[in-house]
């Protein structure tokens, strides 16, 4: 049971505190209710963009991380199509530097062309290092596009066109904060070393007299349901031939999101799992075999990838992914090896809260989901899930009609 307090500032700013003093640390993390869904097709990337504007320095203090450092913290965020999130840990004992740091940024961020130049410049040298000049690195960027057709999933974080970022100017990067980066829309999470009480002093000190601003309203095209199985072939300079499948599934709230989480974990979760003993191990015709989800708040996309050894034909790997599905989708799987994943997925939940630096994400993710509370609920949720729950969902998702396939050729 992760224990917290929960108060909300008179501007909107939502704050929980959870208390650790079994260590001398504290983690302060501040996640923003944006993300890759919510920019507009044609200006995309801003919300990976502002990751790295956000430590560009404020107006009071012109750079983030040195003062950071010299009160012995260090930080990082991260970005992804549903939100923002930045954390610092430190010693607790100096924690009133972060509360400094964050508030200052998110009340009066610098807006200047030299630090919009630069950073635009490492995002475009970002895009270009990882997602044009790697092999495979484009893969993503067809998959999503061929997978949705409506939604602002169909491009990555990072953006759909490097021509976005490139083109990013001041107006565009201030009315992105001042829609977005408010305590209206921002979750505060102070995990270990600290008190209630004393926080709630901090937050109103730092946070409290920030303006508000206006709660964001999403309006997002939601994907319609696939009708027709949607098929890709594409060459390019690569080692291997590759193939990625994708199917329709449920989003983070429902429940068919935990039993989706499981099928991945049965068909792909390491060395034991299905995919890997059939199709790697004994057949030899993957050299590498996942499956996996995204995690998106929105209905997302479970994911089988893999590198086809050298010679194996696309079509003869293809079936053997097919067959494994039909089982899955035809026959119950036993107890034991449900209770195996189930298992499993417990004992990574128990690792990730070791950490009070994944307890302060994990509490700030719930709340911006919709109750922090859900954190103590996840593993009942997996535990209810029977074996009938994973053999109904197969079929229902597992088919033609709601499947995407990105054959990816090397060249000869």
């Amino acid at each position: 049971m992760i224990e917290f307090n929960k108060f909300t500032l008179s501007n909107g700013l939502r704050v929980m505190v959870h208390e650790d003093h079994s260590t001398p640390l504290a983690v302060v993390n501040v996640m923003y209710d944006v993300g890759a869904r919510d920019e507009q097709e044609n200006k995309t990337g801003f919300a990976h963009l502002f990751e790295h504007l956000m430590f560009g320095g404020s107006i009071n203090i012109p750079d983030y991380d040195e003062p950071l450092q010299r009160a012995g913290g260090e930080n990082n965020a991260y970005t992804t199509n549903d939100l923002t999130n930045y954390y610092c840990s430190l010693p607790a004992e100096n924690i009133e530097t972060a509360f400094w740091l964050e508030s200052d940024r998110m009340l009066s961020l610098a807006f200047s062309e030299k630090s919009l130049d630069v950073h635009s410049k490492l995002v475009c040298e970002e895009f270009k290092a990882h997602y044009i000049n790697k092999p495979y690195a484009d893969v993503w960027h067809k998959m999503r596009a061929l997978a949705y057709t409506v939604h602002p999933y169909k491009w990555m974080t990072i953006g759909k066109e490097l021509s976005h970022v490139e083109n990013a100017n001041i107006q565009d990067v201030k009315s992105f904060f001042f829609k977005h980066y408010r305590p209206i829309n921002a979750v505060l999470v102070v995990a270990g070393k600290v008190k209630t009480d004393e926080i709630k002093l901090l937050a109103e000190k730092w946070f409290g007299n920030i303006e508000s601003g206006e709660k964001y309203q999403r309006n997002i095209v939601q994907e319609p349901v696939q009708t027709k199985a949607r098929l890709l072939k594409y060459t390019a300079d690569v080692p291997l031939d590759a193939i990625i499948k994708t199917w329709h599934m449920g989003g983070r709230l429902s429940t068919s999101y935990y039993i989706a989480d499981l099928i991945t974990e049965i068909l792909g979760g390491g060395s034991s799992s299905r995919l890997y003993q059939s199709l790697v191990k004994e057949k030899q015709l993957f050299s590498s075999l996942d499956c996996y989800h995204f995690g998106t708040i929105e209905p997302g996309l479970l994911t089988i990838e893999g590198k086809l050894v050298k010679g194996i034909e696309m079509e003869k790997a293809e079936q053997a992914i097919e067959e494994e599905l039909e089982k899955i989708k035809t026959n119950l799987i036993n107890e034991h090896e449900l209770e195996k994943v189930k298992n499993k997925t417990e004992s990574v939940l128990a690792f990730e809260d070791m950490s009070i630096m994944n307890r302060a994400n994990s509490l700030a993710f719930y709340e911006l989901i919709g109750d922090a509370a859900l954190i103590n609920t996840e593993l009942s949720k997996y535990q209810a899930v029977t074996n009938l729950d994973i053999r109904n969902y197969a079929k229902e998702i597992f088919t033609d009609n709601n499947s995407n396939t990105l054959h990816y050729y090397s060249k000869p």
